[in-house]
């Protein structure tokens, strides 16, 4: 009987009133947004804070709203820098493009 009771008191538990509930195992983020709990990181609807939405094209990545099309840091998806590529006529190193979340795309 008394397992029973613990599980409707773990089901009907929200973050804003038992916190803890977010770290356990199996829990969809770490933080607590609107009773629910959300990974701030990467969620579109509480990117970086709670409530910030990203637009209908960003994605957010590391709690950041980028657009994934046409940023050399998060191309095509998050964390896929482009790489630098040596200029022919000169050694030095020039930056590749993010297209349509190609790099060096065209």
């Amino acid at each position: 009987m008394a397992g029973k009771y613990n599980q409707r008191i773990a089901v009907s538990a929200t973050c804003d009133k038992v916190p803890r509930v977010c770290v356990a195992r199996g829990s969809t983020g770490p933080d607590c947004c609107n009773k629910k709990c959300v990974d701030t990181w990467s969620d579109r609807n509480n990117c970086g804070r709670c409530g910030k939405k990203c637009k209908y094209s960003e994605t957010c990545c590391d709690g950041d709203c980028v657009n994934t099309r046409f940023d050399g840091h998060h191309c095509g998806r998050c964390n896929n820098r482009c790489n630098s590529f040596k200029s022919r006529k000169k050694k030095n190193y020039q930056p590749s493009s993010c297209s349509y979340g190609m790099c060096s795309y065209a």
